[in-house]
This record gives structure tokens, sequence and C-alpha cells, in this order.
């Protein structure tokens, strides 16, 4: 591992912190298994009430007709798309040219499944009908993420899905959902789960994402697409003898938070606006459709690094520990609000944007 920067040491050592839900650490297993009888039974190879259950959940949120537990969304992601292909007999299909399968998965589609991507949209803006209905032909399905992280969590509209679906149903083209984050544009739709999910023939859901499980993944859809999805699971190795760590830890954060999204949409709302009333700071997008939001700098990742560092060390409130260099004038963070939000006293919040505004201006308003 690389040494730790500055910014990062300061942050770590901060009372509060502007986002998510706390550290990652061992204590998020404990606190899930607190209450956990111990001779509760353990799944074995994908079977067992434990895991079974679950399953039914999961699938009843999402309004489909079955659901199976992946030890990571990468893993059910590729294989939807190889069911979907095989399927039809093309193995292509189409998606954002920021997808996380595209930029964080190292080809794994195409190295391992020999599947060709076709890119839709500009980078910087999300998929819309028109993008699908000039894809071109011979596309077995289509991938829509929402919200598209990479780009700050923008959303197409509600229609405009409606429109996609239709139009893929129509041509006899697949729709899979991305939904790592579904649950946290839901506030912003006003549209359950099952409602969303509806307009796509799979679904693919993060355990750990926005409800802060310790990892894992659900992959839902028709009877048949499952009982495949399945298959494919146990040749990519994912049946492994026993999956409950993860699916306790699921399941307790789910209900511990699914239905927190709407206070988790509202304060990044607040918290974007608070971001943009300081000097040469705007978020991505404007007004945040999600939890999720990107915060830019207008400067140079080096100066903006030392800038909050000394900012992180006159305040109790941390508000990141890295940046992300967009080119050699600007860089950008990743916001996504969870639980920490709420236990800042509302005049440290005051405090720490004015700070940040006076700070700004001291080091940039020439």
């Amino acid at each position: 591992m690389g040494e730790t920067s500055q910014l990062q040491k300061v942050y770590n050592q901060s009372t509060y912190k502007l986002a998510n839900h706390g550290p990652r650490n061992v204590h998020v297993l404990k606190e899930a298994f607190q209450n956990v009888a111990g001779d509760l039974e353990s799944d074995i190879y994908g079977k067992g009430r434990i895991i079974e259950d679950f399953q039914e959940k999961m699938a009843a949120l999402l309004g489909k007709e079955d659901a199976v537990f992946f030890p990571s969304g990468t893993m059910a992601q590729q294989i939807a798309l190889r069911i979907w292909c095989d399927e039809k007999g093309i193995k292509k299909v189409a998606y954002h040219p920021l997808s996380h399968l595209e930029i964080h998965e190292e080809d794994g589609l195409k190295e391992l499944h020999g599947i060709e991507t076709v890119l839709l949209a500009d980078r910087d803006r999300v998929i819309d009908l028109d993008d699908v209905m000039k894809m071109g032909d011979g596309i077995a399905a289509v991938l829509l993420e929402l919200p598209q992280r990479e780009i700050g969590g923008q959303l197409p509209s509600f229609e405009t899905l409606e429109q996609i679906s239709q139009y893929c149903r129509e041509q006899h083209i697949r729709l899979h959902l991305d939904g790592a984050r579904l649950l946290e544009v839901l506030p912003y739709y006003r549209k359950s789960a099952a409602e969303v999910s509806a307009l796509f023939d799979s679904v693919y859901l993060s355990l750990y994402k926005g409800i802060g499980g310790i990892a894992g993944a659900i992959l839902a859809g028709d009877r048949d697409f499952i009982q495949q999805s399945k298959v494919w699971k146990r040749r990519h190795g994912g049946d492994l003898i026993s999956l409950y760590p993860y699916i306790v830890s699921a399941d307790y954060y789910f209900d511990m938070r699914a239905h927190k999204m709407g206070q988790y949409f509202e304060a990044a709302k607040e918290v974007a606006a608070l971001f943009n009333s300081c000097y040469g700071i705007t978020s991505l997008p404007l007004f945040p459709v999600s939890n999720m939001f990107h915060v830019h700098f207008s400067y140079p990742k080096d100066q903006m690094e030392q800038v909050l560092a000394n900012l992180g060390q006159e305040v109790e409130v941390g508000i990141t520990g890295r940046l992300t260099m967009v080119d050699e004038h600007s860089c950008y963070f990743e916001m996504s609000m969870g639980d920490q939000y709420s236990e800042i006293p509302k005049e440290l919040v005051e405090s720490l944007f004015e700070r940040l505004d006076q700070s700004m201006k001291r080091h940039f308003d020439q």
C-alpha cells in the first residue's frame, strides 16, 4: 500500500465525518451478528433457509419471480449479460462509456465471455432514448446504470426509462439494470423498487454500497433466468461453501437503512447547496438526484489537498481524505450521504462551510 497522504491522515483523525455510515471495520460484522442465535444453521453451497429466505425477500422487493445472492456485483452482471447474449445468439451488449464493466473490471466481460461492447452516449451525460435507437442492429442487451456514478450520480427521467424499456421490448432487446444504488434513487423517482425494476428484464442490487453491508449482490429476474444464473454462479466459483456472514450483514443493514434513503437524499441536497455556496466549488450534478454527488474544485489537486488538510486541522468535521485529478487545473471527490451526517451538530456544519469558503477565497481569490 502507498504512503498515507496528509489529507487522509487529517480526515482519519477528525471527530466527525460528513458522509457515509462509518468506518468499514470488523465492528460492522460484529454489530450485524450481535443478536443472531449461535445455533442458526448456515447455508451450504447456495442452499438453506438463511440464503433462500433472503433471496425470496429481495425478489419480492424488486417485484421479480426469483433472485439469487452473489458474492460480488461484478460476477452477477457479467453472468446476466452472458445469459442474454446466449439467449439471442449474439455476443454484443451496449452500455455507457463509464460503466463499471468498462472501466473497473479489467475487461472481464470481453476476456471471460467473448462479449463485444457498444458504448452509448457521451461520457459526461446519461443515456437517452435516441442513443438506444441509434446503436445499430445485433445488440443482445442494453445495460443502464442508475444512478450513473462516474458522472456524479446523474439520472435519466423516469419517462425516459419507460421509453427505453418499451423500445427494447419492441425490438426484442433485453434490458438489464445496474442497480447497485437502486435504493438510493427511489426518493427522487418517487417510485418503489418494484416499479423501477418492472422496466427491466434483470436487475442487480448491491448489498453494501447504500445499506453498508459487508459485501455481496442480488441478481433478480424470471425463474428461468435465475436458474441459468445459478449454473453460471457455480461455474464462476461463486458458490462458496457458506455465504452467511454476507447474508446476515446484508439483511441486518437492509432493515436498518433501506427506509432511510429519503433522509440521505435530503442530506445530499442540503450539503451540495453548502458546497455550491463556497468560492470555487461546484457540485455535479448541481442538484443531487440521489444520496451521492461529486464535489469539483477549479484548482490543482496538490493545492486543494493542502487547503483541505489545513482546514481539517482547524475543524472537527472531515470532508474527504482523497481527491481525484480531473486535469492539471481541477480535481474532485465523491460524496455519499449516510448516517454520519445526522450525528454532526448543526453549528459545526455551519462553521465548517464558513471556514471552507474563507479558505478558498484566501488561497485562490487573487
